[in-house]
């Protein structure tokens, strides 16, 4: 398998995301059918492995110990804390202490010494990020982790939180159908020598082609909440998956291998899937397909927006009032929000992003 840097890491290209093995999109599988994946992609050459403690409320974390605690010299392992079970429910804490304490909890479950990438998952925006990051730092110093990353946050606080320690990698959702680094986090992380993990690169099933039907999620599925995944969305956004199936016949693959042959041919990114399994990518991808990929997933003459491309509506920031677009955008607190669409040009390509404001 092709591998890439992260930091002082060499890892394959594709990561193995855990987090589904032990909830998320439905019941998870069976402990035993877990362990055998995770040693199934250790033996085809997958050498980063992404768990954390908010994934199954430590039982991922368990898993993954319990199964590759003999082979731990093999693969490079990232967790996260900063948002962790507590009596049952998630809750974001980005205390020092808090972090220390689920980074010991972690070790125990992991049954390892060290831990190579440890990620604060959210930013607790009642803790200053400085403040996290410099708990993080004693923990390097510590020697319990060896490398410092984020999840989920704005070029601003990149920029502050690599002013305290160095960062090796921001880990944030990136695929065909969600686009939010594109809006300065990408930049950042190349200005600053950070490595960029994309997780969800099929977009949580959409782009394999597979998942067809919304209306049956369980329960505890995660997609109930997200409005893409809502019915009249979804049946929006199916419409644009002909075409690009279309494309991934012509150039011999199925659908899930072509979304992150894109991904891949973006930057010198790392992508983390699990999708039905193990994924096979054999492919490397033209130029000229990437530009038909946009131009099918947004019209010739479609805008880009940011981050959410849902087909339906734009949320505006700081108001209430909804207007009809081609995409949906949701903006958080601490993401590069600019509010501005953006057209594609004739190949297929998307403007530089906007500047800081």
């Amino acid at each position: 398998m092709h591998t890439r840097k992260i930091g002082p890491f060499e890892v394959s290209a594709l990561g193995l995301g855990c987090m589904n093995l032990s909830h998320a999109y439905g019941t998870p599988p069976e402990p035993a059918v877990a362990a055998g994946l995770l040693l199934q992609a250790l033996d085809l050459g997958y050498t980063f492995f992404d768990t954390a403690a908010l994934y199954g409320f430590g039982a991922n974390e368990t898993l993954v110990g319990n199964t590759l605690k003999d082979r731990r010299s093999e693969f490079v392992l990232a967790s996260k804390c900063g948002m962790q079970g507590v009596d049952g429910k998630r809750v974001i804490d980005g205390r020092p202490e808090t972090i220390k304490q689920t980074c010991e909890d972690s070790l125990r479950r992991l049954q390892t010494d060290v831990i190579d990438l440890y990620y604060l998952h959210r930013w607790d925006k009642t803790v200053p990020i400085e403040d996290s990051v410099g708990g993080l730092a004693d923990l390097v110093k510590a020697g319990k982790i060896k490398t410092i990353g984020l999840s989920e946050t704005s070029s601003a606080t990149i920029r502050k939180a690599h002013a305290v320690h160095p960062i090796t990698a921001v880990q944030t959702e990136y695929s065909l159908w969600t686009r939010n680094p594109e809006y300065g986090v990408l930049e950042t992380c190349r200005e600053l020598g950070i490595g960029f993990v994309a997780f969800s690169p099929v977009a949580r099933g959409f782009l394999t082609g597979k998942l067809r039907d919304v209306s049956n999620f369980e329960p505890k599925d995660i997609r109930r909440a997200m409005p893409r995944f809502q019915p009249e969305n979804y049946a929006a956004n199916l419409k644009l998956l002909d075409g690009y199936a279309q494309i991934a016949a012509a150039v011999g693959c199925t659908m899930a291998p072509l979304a992150l042959a894109w991904l891949l041919a973006r930057g010198r990114f790392v992508g983390r899937a699990l999708v039905d399994g193990i994924v096979h990518l054999p492919l490397v991808m033209p130029p000229v397909v990437t530009g038909y990929l946009l131009l099918i997933l947004f019209g010739r003459n479609g805008w880009l927006g940011r981050p959410l491309p849902y087909a339906c509506h734009v949320v505006d920031r700081g108001q209430d009032r909804f207007e009809r677009l081609q995409v949906r955008v949701e903006v958080g607190d601490d993401r590069d929000a600019h509010g501005q669409r953006r057209r594609l040009d004739r190949r297929g390509r998307a403007p530089s992003p906007p500047p800081p404001r």
